[in-house]
């Protein structure tokens, strides 16, 4: 298995940038296809953007596109979540999880990952 720990979060004004960080270690992290999802209070985890084993591939909520970009450093086992012009409405804990695949493919369903990071606080003052 994989553990995984986000970081990176924050309070920042809109139009600001944050980048968030997601640590794994565990078993072989390169394997696993990577994702983000946030989450406000009250309502359904929702997805953000993957990336897939090598880094190949991505996928982006609509929302993210053009403002968020997701990679990763097999190197160091590490993930990130650029993001730029962040509004009120990206306030939201995130969260980044794991699914291990022999592919390189992406998803942006919550169900497929096996692996979620405790989250880190995205705050987006106006």
């Amino acid at each position: 298995q994989v553990q995984l720990v986000e970081s990176g979060g924050g309070l920042v004004q809109a139009g600001g940038s944050l980048r968030l960080s997601c640590a794994a270690s565990g078993r072989t992290p390169s394997m696993y296809r990577m994702g983000w999802f946030r989450q406000v209070p009250g309502l359904e985890r929702e997805f953000v953007a993957a990336i897939s084993r090598s880094g190949g591939s991505t996928t982006y909520q609509d929302f993210a596109k053009g403002r968020f970009t997701i990679s990763r450093d097999n190197a160091k086992n590490t993930v990130y979540l650029q993001m730029n012009s962040l509004k009120p409405e990206d306030t939201a804990v995130y969260y980044c999880a794991a699914d291990y695949t022999f592919g390189e493919t992406v998803t942006g369903t919550a169900a497929a990952y096996e692996y979620w990071g405790q989250g880190t606080q995205v705050t987006v003052s106006s």
